[in-house]
């Protein structure tokens, strides 16, 4: 437990840790008698399942679940570079004809609202499979499409993906013109002011709009447009001032320094050949991965080529077939999912010697990271380590990841722990930003000036500190580092970031609920009493939240509006986020009682719980996820503590 005391001059302020009216010592909230009957029996199937998923080399891999986008952008890039397939194709329209609804539209999450330029991706893809326009579903969709705006009211990725196809005016699209590979570090709108996943993704769409290639499809697709251009926002300040620039890149592009162009895409496209990982992706994510393929193959780079046939075969990894069809994951996250079923089977009581928590461990200390990357930009002179999210990102580590791995090995007795440890949390540690949260991937990335260019209209593009990524940093460092000037200076900033009504905003999950699922633990972890007011006002915050069956949940809606903020069907995973938070807020209270009886209740008989709404976030407001297992390693890790709280034994004996 970190000493919080007085400040000297320039220290960050003191955290005071009084009570107030919202609760005292002593007087939180009233007592459960005993462990709710079957919590025992849920646990331990829950574990024996969970068990059971592990692979031959010890890692866990829950899939990771997105929109149909990803199944119709991989049918048109293969189109494009012509390796499009029959098979490929058929299997790709059953899934995505399979997710989509009865208006027939698609929609970016389960029970989310149409998406127009998922919907008209989708479309497309259809129309290469064979589906006809005259078909009764693709009527539907055309007629909803027209209906949101059409073609004209799309976003950008989207009209780009078109104009490849001859559908849309190059002409018509924000420029970002290669040369921007030029710009040093410091210099605003370099590609190291883009979040991680942003500039991997810019920088290739740099080289393919130099090149402004079209391929027109067999078909045309007037169904799609309006003929109507959508009403733009009067837009002031930055959003007017970057309209211009944008004007004058136009002008630009029509006659471009021939030499210098040809040298930007050069560099441009050294750069994207440097950071190709082991298992051909580009950053183990999909939108940098098609856009790369694209922009090698525009320059140059034939499919027998060995970074060619390493990135078009790497996408066979990232496929799921099934009876559904075909269908593609945005990315993979055996590191994180290892590091949080190992954490889960800990914390229900699973003795460390037991071998899938052994097996796990062996297998995350060699995806340790050993060499630097681009975060190396922002910091020259911190050592390399931490983990990485997927199986083979070797050069995008995340602090996000590293502190559950360090969470997760420092309760194991095992050779090499220690350094591997030590080096992880020098490395989370240095990954601090000035303001003394943690972003996931780079530090100091919070140039939001980058956001007003007219390009941006999609998905996150910066990567500033977030209140869940600090939370599970803060809860690493108070184990390894309970007295450190980074511990307190992240306990200080999450402080400062809880909103008004008690929660924390969450960046990487949905969303209220999972940041204060997140927080409230760190917080205690860290020497925060479970009395402070903002312990208890995060409290108060859940109870009030909490639905009439007993669960939690949070509709993703809550991103765009906040009259969703804290309210949603209750899903496992976000139950177990709020029973974290209470029971290390030290609650004993019928708030925790019937949040433990829904995970009971709704428990399958295999062991595992269903859960179809997505509850993990990629972009807050355009992107989420369904990671497959958070439905069971979260009400694993809830269950085990509710039931080991007063010392009560649990979870599966070592055979």
């Amino acid at each position: 437990m970190t000493t919080l005391g007085t400040p000297t001059t320039g220290e960050t302020p003191a955290i005071r840790e009084t009570p107030d009216a919202l609760g005292t010592p002593g007087t939180l909230t009233g007592p459960i008698t005993g462990p709710i009957t079957g919590a025992e029996q849920a646990l331990q199937a829950a574990c024996d399942h969970l068990i059971g998923l592990r692979s031959a080399e010890g890692w866990w891999k829950g899939e990771l679940q997105t929109n149909v986008t990803m199944d119709a952008e991989d049918l048109l890039l293969r189109e494009f570079v012509g390796i499009r397939t029959e098979e490929d194709t058929a299997e790709a329209a059953r899934w995505i004809r399979s997710e989509q609804r009865a208006d027939g539209t698609w929609a970016n999450f389960h029970g989310g609202p149409a998406d127009l330029s998922t919907t008209i991706e989708a479309y497309a893809a259809l129309r290469l499979a064979g589906d006809p326009p005259d078909a009764e579903h693709m009527r539907a969709a055309a007629r909803q499409v027209r209906d949101l705006g059409g073609i004209e009211a799309s976003r950008v990725f989207t009209r780009i993906w078109l104009a490849l196809f001859g559908e849309w005016e190059w002409r018509d699209l924000p420029v970002m013109p290669p040369e921007m590979i030029y710009l040093p570090s410091w210099f605003p709108f370099n590609v190291y002011d883009w979040a991680c996943w942003a500039r991997q993704t810019i920088v290739p769409l740099t080289v393919v709009t130099a090149y402004r290639p079209v391929r027109p499809l067999p078909f045309r697709l007037p169904e799609l447009r309006t003929g109507l251009r959508p009403e733009r926002a009067r837009r002031g300040g930055w959003e007017a001032a970057f309209g211009a620039l944008d004007k004058v890149l136009h002008r630009y592009e029509r006659r471009p320094a021939r030499g210098l162009r040809r040298a930007a895409v050069r560099r441009a496209v050294e750069w994207i050949v440097a950071r190709q990982e082991a298992d051909g992706s580009w950053g183990g994510i999909q939108p940098p991965w098609v856009y790369s393929v694209i922009a090698l193959h525009l320059a140059g780079y034939h499919h027998d080529h060995p970074v060619m046939r390493k990135a078009i075969g790497g996408l066979d990894r990232f496929t799921i077939r099934d009876e559904k069809g075909r269908r593609l994951e945005a990315c993979q996250s055996p590191v994180w999912d290892t590091a949080l079923a190992v954490n889960a089977l800990l914390d229900a009581g699973t003795p460390a010697d037991h071998p899938a928590v052994t097996g796990a461990a062996d297998w995350l200390l060699r995806e340790e990271i050993t060499r630097a990357g681009d975060w190396a930009v922002r910091r020259p002179a911190l050592a390399p380590g931490g983990w990485a999210f997927e199986f083979d990102n070797d050069g995008y580590p995340d602090t996000d990841d590293t502190a559950e791995v360090v969470l997760a090995l420092r309760r194991l007795d095992r050779t090499g722990i220690r350094p591997a440890v030590e080096r992880g949390v020098r490395w989370m540690t240095g990954m601090a930003s000035r303001d003394g949260g943690f972003a996931a991937f780079d530090a100091d990335n919070d140039r939001a000036l980058i956001t007003k260019l007219p390009f941006c209209d999609f998905g996150a593009v910066i990567d500033p500190p977030s209140a869940d990524v600090t939370a599970h940093v803060v809860e690493a460092l108070a184990k390894e580092r309970p007295h450190s000037l980074a511990l307190r200076r992240g306990v200080v900033w999450l402080l400062r970031a809880q909103e008004r009504d008690g929660s924390w905003f969450g960046r990487w999950g949905a969303n209220h609920v999972y940041g204060t699922g997140a927080v409230v633990p760190a917080l205690v972890a860290a020497g925060v009493r479970p009395w402070h007011s903002s312990v208890r006002r995060a409290v108060a915050w859940l109870e009030h939240h909490q639905n009439d069956d007993g669960g939690w949940g949070e509709d993703l809606r809550s991103y765009r509006d906040p009259s969703w903020i804290g309210r949603g069907a209750s899903t496992p995973s976000q139950t177990a986020w709020a029973l974290l938070a209470l029971l290390a807020a030290g609650e004993r209270s019928q708030a925790v009682e019937r949040g433990v009886r829904w995970l009971v209740g709704n428990q399958r008989p295999d062991g595992t719980w269903d859960e179809p709404y997505f509850t993990g976030t990629g972009f807050p407001g355009d992107f989420y996820i369904n990671y497959h297992l958070y439905r069971l390693v979260f009400p694993i890790s809830a269950l085990g503590r509710y039931l080991r709280r007063d010392g009560t034994p649990a979870g599966p004996e070592a055979p």
